[in-house]
């Protein structure tokens, strides 16, 4: 079996990369837009005309949150465009599509945990966008997967745990958002879940709309607490509200996803945050 991965240099597809190793039964073709430009048509369609590609799995997103308010296109070409392209290719080529997205398509005022079911409500460019994708694969493809997931990291690229491990060595303090719930992702783990769904991508006669997160409920606050405490950094963590810390884009103030249908489809294991937290922890501590 023939897997693309495009995106391949961002948490996902580095994670994606390092678990294929133990996944030998599969041939995988990992590209980003120095190998593949997924906003382009006649680029898309002259790769799949060139290779057999049995199953596509789409990494590549606009992921700059604040940035996105001023670089629209630039994020809609990423988000929705590419997906819209690659979900053609999809069927053109008999090419099962699995596709990333994001908590960022709900309005973050709920107090449950959100189903897929659950009404949609961005108020970001950028999950204005993620949703376009979303409605895109939809319209396109008759089968295929969406994963919305959320608070990603991994030992690759910039993400909230890299920066604290840097900042709480630099500060002997670190003021964090209290008010802002959700559960971090490592992106291993949501990795392991996507190729443990693949062998059974026979049952699919539909897009499926699926959640995953690693398990729990906490704030950011929370998380650099952890960070700081398993990393044994001598550094103090104080809470502070999120009106303290302006942006751009205000995020969600809860965010936790539903992850009982992955779990019941698929049996997908679904880990404890602060245990990934701890295996990702260690691995960059020993570099």
């Amino acid at each position: 079996m023939n897997i693309l991965v495009s995106g391949s240099n961002g948490q996902l597809g580095n994670e994606l990369r390092v678990l294929s190793e133990s996944y030998p039964q599969y041939n995988f073709i990992f590209t980003d837009i120095e190998e593949l430009d997924i906003t382009s048509i006649e680029k898309v369609d002259h790769f799949f005309t060139d290779k057999s590609i049995d199953v596509i799995i789409n990494a590549a997103a606009y992921t700059a949150v604040d940035k996105a308010e001023s670089e629209k296109e630039s994020a809609m070409l990423v988000n929705s465009t590419a997906v819209k392209i690659l979900a053609e290719a999809s069927v053109k080529f008999d090419a099962f599509f699995i596709h990333i997205s994001t908590d960022y398509v709900f309005d973050g005022n709920g107090q449950n945990p959100y189903k897929e079911t659950d009404a949609v409500n961005p108020q970001s460019v950028y999950g204005s966008t993620k949703l376009e994708g979303e409605k895109e694969m939809q319209r396109i493809c008759t089968k295929g997967i969406m994963i919305r997931t959320s608070w990603l990291y991994s030992t690759f690229g910039n993400n909230f745990v890299k920066t604290i491990l840097r900042v709480g060595k630099e500060r002997g303090n670190l003021n964090v958002v209290n008010d802002q719930s959700g559960s971090p992702t490592y992106a291993a783990d949501l990795a392991k879940a996507v190729l443990d769904i693949i062998p059974q991508i026979n049952t699919i006669d539909k897009v499926e709309l699926l959640h995953y997160s690693d398990e729990g409920n906490i704030t950011w606050f929370d998380f650099a607490k952890a960070i700081i405490e398993i990393s044994g950094i001598s550094c103090n963590v104080n809470p502070v509200t999120s009106s303290e810390f302006p942006t751009p884009v205000k995020r969600p103030a809860y965010s936790v996803l539903d992850k009982s249908k992955i779990r019941e489809m698929f049996a997908v294991e679904v880990p404890f945050w602060k245990d990934s937290l701890k295996i990702c922890l260690a691995k960059l501590l020993a570099k």
